[in-house]
Order: structure tokens, then sequence, then C-alpha cells
């Protein structure tokens, strides 16, 4: 995973380009459940940035319920995404949405291309969760 970890200068802060990336590469299942994430400082390394830097980013990802961080022993991509209420749910729901507006939209992109075309990739898919 860490060979297709990219830092671009498009004004998308660093820790967001990370958290980003390391969302894509589990959504694509590149690391199973349960699997060792990179080390923070392994990533740092890797892309040569700052470890506090990482941190944020790995933070962020705990937060969102897609990794568990175990101090001593690790970073693991988490077993299933814990259960949340509707109100909960909505705010992330939001957040995420915030989150793609502002990617794309430092990128150049139109936000409601971006939303078209992720409505056609989850009816292929079938899953549209």
């Amino acid at each position: 995973m860490l060979h297709s970890l990219r830092i671009e200068e498009t004004g998308v802060p660093i820790y967001v380009q990370i958290r980003d990336q390391m969302l894509h590469a589990l959504g694509a299942k590149l690391l199973r459940p349960g699997e060792q994430m990179p080390t923070m400082r392994e990533v740092a390394v890797a892309l040569k940035v700052d470890l506090n830097t990482v941190r944020h980013a790995y933070e962020e990802l705990e937060k969102t319920g897609a990794i568990v961080i175990r101090r001593a022993r690790g970073t693991f991509v988490a077993d299933a995404p814990p259960a949340v209420d509707r109100e909960e749910k909505a705010r992330r729901v939001e957040g995420l949405a915030r989150q793609a507006i502002a990617t794309v939209a430092a990128a150049g992109v139109n936000p409601r291309d971006v939303a078209r075309l992720m409505i056609q990739l989850t009816a292929k898919k079938g899953d549209g969760k």
C-alpha cells in the first residue's frame, strides 16, 4: 500500500490526502479487515512528511471507524464499522459529503459531476451502501 501513496500540490492538506488515499485503499480491499496497516513512521518516511501529519490522518481514520490504533501493537483495519444511531450516521454522511465536495472542488472538478458518477458506479456495483 505504501507504494501507492502520493502527495500532490493541489491545495488539499497533506493529512487529508493521506486519509483519503487510505480510505480508497480500504474501499478497494487492498487491505482486509484485521490486517495490519503500515506504521505512521513508515508512511511519514515514505512520503517525506512530518510524523504528526500522518498521525493526524490516522486519527481521522480511527474516528471514522475505518481503522483501530492499538498503542504499542500497531494499527489495524477495522473488522466492521461500528453500529451508529441515525443522528450519528447523518452527521457522518454530511461530514463525508462536505469532505468530498472540498476535495473535488480543490481539484477543479464539479462536485455534481462526481455525485452523478458515484450514483452510476454504486448502481453498477449493486450495493449502494
